[in-house]
């Protein structure tokens, strides 16, 4: 065993639900603690303090300290240290106020790598004022990349500390669409990020690049994503650094807080439900939600759910190409979600063209999991998909997934056949409209045909059990390969 049996982890997150939250990476950032904690070991999540998380958590936070912060030489900024807590875990958060709480949205700002720059530099300055040197720092996605570089160079106090760069979703790398910038700005990480910074660039430092490089071990949240990111496809790039990383590289499939996620406890219903009363449940929920998307309510049609950030990675173009063809089936679809404006305008027109089979709400965590509930089917037809908590979460709630084999959807969402009744969802293999318009007409079919097939099926996938547990021992694991070749090189060195 390498390292101590209990291990000091530093979780390190741009988000952190309950206080702060756009998607997946809050909810991860929330649950993984939680699993690690009760396997014994000592976590220690870090997020800023973004300005929602001020005001609804303000009453609840303990300000610990005061620290001013050197970006570079001759630029340093103050930033105030709080802590707090959820489900016994003690949470710390960082704020400077022009980058943080006094800054409107969690990211949009147009300059989040100065934003995030200093995040990462106030980190380590947070470890020390709090007197804690943790066995390993995981950071998770591009907003934290530049801390495996700031603890090379900071070995005095953290020379026994390893960092783990766990990788989200590789399509963000900085603040800003990275493929949008010239060639000739793109950064090649071999200029310090605090020389690009004084040279006025650092809304140009590709952070994940530098994490790549720095990082002691790599991770991503599926194996089927980790292989897919070796590839000119998915690499976004960086695909040549990553293979040079191959033997450091891991895919860990996230798992869903199965406290939170539960029909069965779930005050957002206004029915719950298990396994036993499913089907009972499902419908009540769903009457319920048609009403609430002024649908007409029907038992006869199948309702498709989307719970879904509205961008282009995740399918909707292909919806768009079909969608003449499904308003002409008996189903009724209900999208909800929040991203690009042209995207959410088209849905808008579609809800006013289509008004008893289709309906579009912004997301509102209010009404999340009800639209899991109230749904038959789910569909996830993203272009690609690092792993997804959509399929899991309908999984829960006995919504039957239709999704693109990519990425985590592929390793998580196995074809139904019911010949040999074998499978969870529906799924197609190519990104193609015409394949996922096929896919839904086998979803819809098994739905119509009901009857014990359909109640097994809807059984037997909230069975699925896709709880932290396994991915913690994974995490584990990883947390110590880190720390082993963390100390061989340092050793070399």
């Amino acid at each position: 065993m390498v390292g101590p049996e209990k291990l000091t982890i530093a979780s390190v997150s741009a988000e952190l639900s309950p206080f702060s939250k756009t998607g997946g990476l809050g909810e991860v950032a929330h649950a993984l603690p939680q699993a690690l904690r009760d396997r014994g070991h000592t976590v220690l999540p870090i997020a800023p303090l973004h300005r929602t998380t001020k005001a609804r958590f303000a009453d609840t936070l303990e300000k610990i300290g005061e620290k001013r912060i050197k970006v570079f030489e001759g630029l340093s900024h103050a930033a105030t240290f709080y802590r707090g807590e959820y489900d016994r875990i003690p949470t710390y958060f960082i704020d400077a106020p022009p980058y943080f709480s006094d800054v409107k949205e969690i990211y949009q700002s147009g300059r989040e790598n100065e934003r995030f720059f200093f995040f990462n530099r106030a980190v380590l300055a947070l470890l020390r004022e709090i007197d804690i040197i943790p066995d390993v720092i995981q950071c998770h996605d591009w907003h934290t990349g530049l801390l495996p570089y700031f603890l090379h160079t900071s070995k005095n106090t953290f020379r026994n500390t390893a960092s783990v760069f766990t990788i989200h979703n590789l399509a963000f790398q900085m603040g800003k669409d990275w493929w949008t910038m010239p060639p000739e700005q793109q950064d090649d990480g071999f200029v310090s990020p605090e020389q690009m910074y004084e040279a006025g660039q650092v809304e140009e430092i590709n952070f994940a690049l530098r994490a790549i490089r720095h990082a002691d071990a790599l991770s991503t949240v599926s194996e089927r994503y980790a292989e897919e990111i070796l590839t000119r496809g998915f690499g976004e790039t960086l695909e040549g650094e990553l293979r040079k990383r191959k033997a450091d590289l891991f895919g860990i499939v996230n798992g869903v807080n199965y406290t939170t996620y539960n029909p069965a406890t779930d005050p957002g219903l206004v029915r719950q439900y298990d396994t036993h009363d499913a089907l009972v449940g499902k419908t009540e929920n769903k009457a319920a939600l048609q009403k609430l998307c002024h649908l007409p309510v029907r038992d006869d049609v199948p309702v498709i759910g989307m719970v879904s950030r509205i961008t282009e990675q995740k399918g909707f173009d292909l919806l768009f190409e079909v969608m003449d063809v499904l308003m002409k089936l008996k189903l009724q679809i209900i999208v909800m979600g929040t991203g690009q404006p042209e995207y959410e305008q088209r849905f808008r027109h579609l809800r006013r063209e289509h008004p008893d089979r289709f309906s579009y709400l912004s997301f509102d965590p209010k009404y999340e999991t009800f639209v899991y509930a109230g749904s038959d089917l789910f569909l996830m037809p993203s272009r690609f998909e690092p792993c997804g908590l959509g399929q899991l979460i309908s999984l829960r709630y006995g919504s039957i997934p239709i999704v693109h084999a990519v990425g985590g959807l592929q390793d998580t969402i196995f074809d139904y056949n019911p010949r040999t009744d074998r499978g969870n969802g529906f799924s197609f293999p190519t990104y193609d409209s015409r394949l996922m318009l096929a896919a839904i007409v086998r979803g819809i079919e098994h739905w119509f045909e009901g009857g014990p097939a359909w109640e097994k099926l809807v059984k037997k996938s909230m069975r699925k059990v896709y709880t932290w547990d396994i991915p913690a021992q994974r995490y584990v694991a990883l947390f110590r390969h880190a720390i082993s070749r963390h100390t061989e090189e340092y050793h070399a060195t």
